[in-house]
């Protein structure tokens, strides 16, 4: 008999307990069963849970059960780091009201028409679920009232902790009732948000669930070094061999590659569909459903997009591109190895990035072993293997026989033996996907590139850089090298911070945190590091997002073989002239005083702020003398992003 207690046991009503049963959930997970009870009581929980186990039912089912249904007025506020994740948890929080007809749940976030959030606001939603940026604009709007509120949930708040988010949420808890109820869950628990917890919550009951060196127990993983030029070919070798492969999760960068490496495998016979934000919800949740019911193997998927994801199938799990960190790593591999099963995790690595592999067996508490790239003998015995299999199986099948009358028809016709007939059928049943992978002549490039991690440029130091090269330190380094580094009008002399840029490209521009590298800021201009695999449309409508009041106008730096970003910096495209300094200094300037706005002072917001608050001071932009120079970026007369490259010295 288990130990495990039910729905009903846990203090909740009986309605909510007919409808999780409905919806197929008969028993709570670890994390719900120890935070509901505490919720239900009034308690602040700090909760430190991975991904996958069962946080959105951990706060969202007591939060239900407290709601007035009768009042229509925000009373619980959900803050999540990104538009994909409020959407998945305001669709969650949405199933579990479902047998409460008068309770509302309204997702708002940066993308979302205006219009429809002011009106949807206006109606008076009892929970709303938002990320940081967006919340902050509709409290500075006064669209947006808190005076109501009684929970407050702060959702993966080390996401929210990278993203840049923390004085936002500092600035959001401060605008809340003091009586109101805190909850939040993290991946890991580190100063700051410590330091939140510390602050802004009273007396929290912690709960750490499945946290920590518990990561990835049934879980067997493993590395392989591939060349950044052969990952497809590896990807699609390790899919071809290896044992008990039933579904896969494929994890990519950026949205552009997921697209490009499900097209690869599809062209090798391989069911496989891209995962990302620019798919419309439905599409998304029907890409989900083919993986549950088999008519997909794999997914390839960014790491918002893969958020969520419980399909016991899941075998397998590719880390196509190398997570940003260890904490990822982990939030990748729990899509695998869930319900008792085991899985396996495999990690391509380049080998200047070695070192990741400390971070990740420090965390999880297991060795990560490395593993070869199956050579070409291995997939041409596998192809074999499963051909044969195919062949003994049709012996058995009575449809089999009634292909005999044709057989003895070609023997008769073409005078061959048995078995020269048999070598030609095979060749014709093969002659689509060819049972011979080493067709190809010459060396295995694959693996001759992972055996050889110095490249074509010659011998390498210790420290994986050329000779002669000095390695480059601190935020302005040369970008990795698959990201491409973006300058825009705007410095510390228009009170713009690091955490407004990075939250105005992951909330307006549709990014993941994670594909947002080392912004510099300078006194009038900034730099920000962003994947090469944008294409000019992308760059376009990134570089029409405001932050301080201004538009971002992306200027592209061409790379300068052999020498550093910053000393390109000086001899490059001239920066804009910065705003008046005296008045960029004023106060009521500073964006990162989140004032709270007077009762008198809410309203509509003025005509010139197009853009969330929270990332700029009100001030006029800064008019250019002499009109544009002509190696700076600027708009054309139509309106498009002109972008200039800048071109190294002779």
């Amino acid at each position: 008999m288990s130990d495990s207690p039910s729905f009903s046991q846990l203090g909740l009503s009986e309605t909510l307990v007919r409808a999780l049963s409905n919806m197929g959930f008969s028993s709570p997970t670890p994390v719900q069963a120890a935070c509901i009870p505490a919720l239900l009581e009034g308690h602040d929980v700090l909760g430190e849970a991975q991904t996958g186990t069962g946080k959105t039912g951990a706060f969202g089912l007591p939060l239900i059960e407290r709601i007035d249904a009768d009042q229509r007025h925000p009373q619980a506020l959900v803050l999540a780091p990104t538009r994909e994740l409020a959407n998945q948890v305001a669709g969650a929080l949405t199933a579990f009201a479902q047998p409460f007809a008068s309770i509302d749940v309204l997702p708002v976030y940066g993308g979302q028409p205006m219009g429809e959030q002011l009106r949807a606001l206006r109606k008076g939603p009892q929970i709303v679920v938002g990320t940081p940026g967006r919340v902050v604009d509709h409290i500075k709007r006064g669209t947006l009232d808190l005076n109501g509120l009684s929970m407050v949930i702060l959702d993966e708040a080390d996401e929210m902790l990278r993203m840049g988010f923390v004085e936002e949420i500092e600035w959001i808890l401060e605008q809340t009732p003091a009586t109101r109820q805190t909850t939040l869950f993290s991946a890991t628990m580190p100063a700051p948000i410590r330091r939140i917890a510390h602050r802004y919550m009273s007396e929290p009951r912690e709960i750490r669930i499945g946290a920590g060196n518990e990561a990835g127990t049934d879980i067997d993983q493993s590395y392989c070094l591939v060349d950044a030029r052969h990952k497809l070919e590896a990807l699609t070798r390790l899919m071809e061999t290896e044992d008990a492969l039933d579904g896969a999760v494929v994890f990519a960068r950026t949205k552009a590659s997921t697209v490009e490496i499900a097209d690869a495998l599809l062209q090798a016979g391989i069911a496989a569909s891209a995962l990302n934000g620019d798919m419309e919800q439905g599409e998304r949740e029907r890409v989900v459903q083919d993986l549950r019911d088999g008519r997909l193997d794999v997914i390839v998927a960014t790491d918002v997009a893969a958020r969520g994801i419980d399909v016991p199938r899941i075998s397998h799990v590719f880390n196509f591109d190398a997570p940003g960190d260890a904490e990822v790593y982990v939030h990748r591999i729990g899509r695998t190895g869930r319900a008792g099963r085991k899985g396996r995790a495999i990690l391509f690595l380049e080998p200047r990035k070695r070192r990741m592999l400390r971070d990740i067996e420090r965390l999880t508490g297991k060795p990560v072993r490395e593993q070869p790239i199956p050579d070409r003998q291995a997939v041409q015995a596998r192809r074999e293997a499963r051909f044969a299999e195919r062949v003994q199986a049709l012996l058995s099948d009575e449809s089999a026989r009634a292909h005999t009358a044709l057989v003895d028809r070609l023997l008769a016709d073409t005078g061959a033996s048995e078995r020269e007939l048999a070598t030609a059928l095979i060749a014709l049943a093969t002659a689509g996907s060819p049972l011979d992978a080493s067709a190809q002549a010459g060396a295995d490039p694959v693996l001759a590139a992972a055996r050889n991690p110095r490249g074509e440029h010659g011998p390498a130091r210790r420290d994986g850089k050329p000779r002669g090269e000095r390695p480059s330190r601190g935020k302005d380094r040369e970008p990795e090298a698959d990201m491409v580094r973006y300058y825009m009008p705007v410095g510390r002399n228009n009170g713009v911070a690091p955490g407004a840029i990075v939250g105005a490209l992951a909330n307006e521009g549709g990014l993941n945190g994670r594909d947002i590298g080392r912004i510099g800021l300078r006194e009038d201009h900034s730099h920000v590091d962003l994947p090469a695999s944008l294409d000019a449309a992308a760059i376009r409508r990134l570089g029409n997002i405001h932050v301080a009041n201004r538009r971002l106008e992306l200027t592209l730096q061409a790379p300068r073989p052999g020498q550093a970003s910053s000393a390109g910096e000086d001899r490059g495209a001239p920066p804009r002239k910065p705003a008046n300094k005296a008045r960029a200094g004023a106060p009521g300037n500073n964006p990162r005083a989140f004032d709270k706005p007077s009762a008198g002072k809410r309203g509509p917001a003025p005509a010139n702020r197009k853009r969330p608050a929270y990332a700029a001071a009100p001030g006029k932009r800064p008019v250019r003398k002499g009109g544009t120079s002509a190696k700076t970026a600027g708009p054309r007369a139509d309106g498009t992003l002109m972008i200039k490259r800048k071109v190294a010295n002779g």
